[in-house]
C-alpha cells in the first residue's frame, strides 16, 4: 500500500479527548476516529489490526472444534425476561421500541439467545457437545466511557457458548477454551495472565480472567513467581497465617486517643505497627441487617468475599449514624468489645493475633490489649481481606506479586443457571430430560488492540508485535531523486511479492516528517533509503522495538526480513 493512497489521517497534536495511551496514540496515527462518546469509527489502519486479531481468534476457535455463526445484535425482550436479566443488568443495557411498541434491546453478551436457539434445534444428548462462537458488534451503556477502545460502549467482541451433557465433559470444554485462549493472546504476542476471578453479571461456578500486563491496566492482579498461581486481586485467595501469635494475654485497658480517627493517625499516637491494630468495619446488607467485619489493619476489607459469605450481594458500608446508634460511638472509635446483637466475623489474620488495638465504644477511646478469645465472640474467621504483593501464594510456597493489567479475555463455566431459567433440554442416552451444562468465553477483539498499545509503546509511538502489526516493513525514501524512488518501488515491489505487508511512504514530505510518522505507526521494520547509502550499494533495516540498524545490500533485504519473521505464525511465501 502506499501511504499516498491509504486513508490515513495522521495528527501533530494529541487531541485533548485523549486520556490514556492507546486512545492518544489511535487518534494521532488515524487509526479510530470519535462519533460519539465511547463510539468510533475504525479506518483502515485501526481495522487492519482487527483483523489480524481475528484471524487469529477463529483459527484458535476452529481448532478447538468452535463453529462460527452470527447473531442479531437485537435481542427481544422476552428472552431476557426469562433468566431476569432485562432487570438486573441495570442501564447498561440498551433497551429500545419497535413501531409495534414491543421491547428490544442491544445484546452487549449472548448468553439468552443462544441458549434459546439450543432449545429449540438440540434434542439428544448424541448432537453434544456444541461449541459456537461469534465475532460480532456489542453495545453496553456504559456510563462514563472513557480511555478509547478501552471502556467503550460499542466494542468489538468474540463471544462463544458451548453445552454439555455433564458437568465432567464442561469441564473439559471449558478447559478447551482456556487453552485456545492462551495459544490466541500467546500468538498475538502479548505478555499477559490467566487469573482467577469473580463471575459477576455473567454468573456460573467458575471463571478465569485474561489480562494482558501493562503499568496502566485498570486492574491488579497477583501471581507467584513459577506460575502456578494467579488471580484478580479481588478474588484472590489469602491462606492462614501459618503462625499464630503466642504472647501471654495481658490486661484489657481503655487509653484516651483523641482526635485519632484513622489507622495511620491511632498507630502513630499508640507508637504501634497497623499489624497490631484491628479494623472493625460495619456493613449493612440489601436487607438491612448489619454485620461486622474484623480486618487487620494493614489488610483491606474484600466485599466480594464478604458479600459470598454472606450469601448476597450488594453490601454496603454503613452510614455513620447508623454505627454510632449500633456501638455508641462516632466512626473510628468504634469496635467489638461490647457489641450486643451484632453478628462479627473475622479475618484469618485477627485469629492469629493476640494483645490488638481495637476502638473502644466511646468517643477518643480506643482499647489496647485486646484479645478476641477473651473479650469478644467471633462467628467466623475467614478469608475476608485482598490479598497484596508479598502475601503467601495460595499454591506454592512463593511470595505472591503484583501486577497491573488489563483485561482482554473471559472464561465462565455457567452450569445450568441459564438452561434451568430457558429449560434448555435434551435427552440423555437413557431417555431422560436433563438440563445442558453450559460455559461461555469472550474476547474483547478491540479492547486487545488497545491493550497491546499499552503494552507496546514508547514515547514516539507504538511497537506492534509483528502479528497484529498493520503492516510488516514500512519503506522510507528520504529523497525524491530517481535512484532513491526506483529503489523503493523495487524493494516495495519484491516484499509485496514475498507475502510481506508494506507500506510505501511515497509523499513528497521531508524525510523528518516521513520518519516521526513511521515512528508512530509502528510497523516491526523500517527500510530506509537514500542516496548516501546507495552510493554503497546498500540500504538501511530498522527494527521499531530494539532501535537495532542493520545495512542490506537491497538484493539481500527479502531473506533476511524473512529469516526475522520466520519465528512467527505469518503468511510469509
Amino acid at each position: 500500500m502506499r501511504t499516498s493512497r491509504l486513508f490515513i489521517p495522521t495528527l501533530r497534536q494529541t487531541p485533548g479527548e485523549a486520556e490514556v495511551i492507546s486512545h492518544r496514540l489511535m487518534l494521532r496515527a488515524g487509526m479510530i476516529r470519535k462519533v460519539a462518546a465511547g463510539i468510533y469509527t475504525y479506518l483502515p489502519l485501526g481495522l487492519r489490526v482487527l483483523k489480524k486479531i481475528e484471524r487469529i481468534i477463529r483459527q484458535e476457535m476452529n481448532r478447538a472444534g468452535a463453529q462460527e455463526l452470527l447473531m442479531p445484535i437485537l435481542s427481544p425482550a422476552e428472552l431476557w425476561r426469562e433468566t431476569g436479566r432485562w432487570d438486573f443488568y441495570g442501564k447498561e443495557l440498551l433497551r429500545c421500541q419497535d413501531r409495534h411498541d414491543r421491547d428490544f434491546c442491544f445484546g452487549p453478551t449472548h448468553e439468552e439467545v443462544m441458549t434459546d436457539l439450543f432449545r429449540r434445534e438440540i434434542r439428544s444428548y448424541r448432537q453434544l457437545p456444541m461449541n459456537c462462537y461469534q465475532i460480532q458488534t456489542k453495545f453496553r451503556d456504559e456510563i462514563r466511557p472513557r480511555f478509547g477502545l478501552m471502556r467503550g460502549r460499542e466494542f468489538v467482541m468474540k463471544d462463544a457458548y458451548s453445552f454439555d451433557a455433564d458437568e465432567e465433559r464442561a469441564r473439559l470444554s471449558y478447559q478447551k477454551m482456556y487453552d485456545a485462549y492462551e495459544r490466541i493472546f500467546a500468538r498475538c504476542g502479548l505478555e499477559f495472565r490467566a487469573v482467577e476471578a469473580d463471575t459477576g453479571l455473567i454468573g456460573g461456578s467458575m471463571s478465569h480472567e485474561f489480562m494482558v500486563l501493562a503499568e496502566t491496566g485498570e486492574e491488579t492482579i497477583v501471581y507467584d513467581e513459577h506460575g502456578s498461581y494467579a488471580a484478580n486481586v479481588e478474588l484472590a485467595e489469602v491462606p492462614p497465617p501459618p503462625e499464630e501469635d503466642t504472647a501471654t494475654p495481658l490486661a484489657l485497658e481503655a487509653v484516651q486517643t483523641p482526635g485519632t480517627k484513622t489507622v495511620e493517625e491511632v498507630c502513630a499516637f499508640l507508637k504501634v505497627s497497623p499489624d497490631r491494630l484491628v479494623k472493625t468495619l460495619f456493613y449493612q446488607t440489601p436487607a438491612g441487617d448489619i454485620i461486622v467485619v474484623l480486618i487487620r489493619g494493614d489488610h483491606e476489607a474484600n466485599e466480594i468475599k464478604i458479600n459470598r459469605f454472606l450469601g448476597t450481594t450488594g453490601i454496603t458500608l454503613a452510614k455513620a449514624e447508623t454505627v454510632s446508634n449500633v456501638s455508641s460511638a462516632p466512626v473510628g472509635f468504634a469496635g467489638p468489645v461490647g457489641l450486643k446483637g451484632i453478628r462479627i466475623i473475622a479475618d484469618h489474620g485477627v485469629k492469629a493475633m493476640r494483645n490488638f488495638v481495637v476502638g473502644g465504644n466511646m468517643n477518643d477511646t480506643h482499647l489496647i490489649n485486646v484479645n478476641w478469645d477473651r473479650d469478644f465472640a467471633v462467628e467466623a474467621f475467614l478469608d475476608l481481606r485482598q490479598a497484596q504483593a508479598g502475601d503467601q501464594s495460595p499454591r506454592s510456597t512463593d511470595r505472591l506479586r503484583e501486577a497491573r493489567g488489563i483485561e482482554v479475555g473471559h472464561v465462565f463455566l455457567l452450569g445450568t443457571k441459564y438452561s434451568e431459567a430457558m429449560n434448555a433440554t435434551f435427552l440423555d442416552a437413557d431417555g431422560r430430560e436433563t438440563l445442558a451444562i453450559m460455559g461461555c468465553y469472550g474476547i474483547g477483539v478491540s479492547r486487545t488492540a488497545a491493550a497491546a498499545i499499552e503494552q507496546n509503546h514508547d514515547d514516539k509511538g507504538m511497537v506492534w508485535p509483528v502479528p497484529i502489526a498493520p503492516f510488516h516493513v514500512h519503506v522510507l525514501p528520504v529523497t525524491v531523486s530517481e535512484q532513491v524512488v526506483k529503489t523503493a518501488g523495487m524493494l516495495y515491489e519484491a516484499c509485496a511479492e514475498a507475502g510481506l505487508e508494506v507500506l510505501w511512504d511515497d509523499r513528497d514530505e521531508r524525510a523528518g516528517v516521513k520518519f516521526n510518522d513511521a515512528d508512530l505507526i509502528g510497523a516491526p521494520f523500517h527500510l530506509t533509503i537514500g542516496d548516501r547509502g546507495l552510493a554503497r550499494g546498500m540500504v538501511e533495516l530498522k527494527r521499531r522495538n530494539t532501535g537495532e540498524v542493520v545495512q542490506l545490500r537491497p538484493a539481500d533485504v527479502i531473506p533476511h526480513v524473512r529469516d526475522l519473521l520466520s519465528s512467527h505464525d505469518l503468511p510469509v511465501r
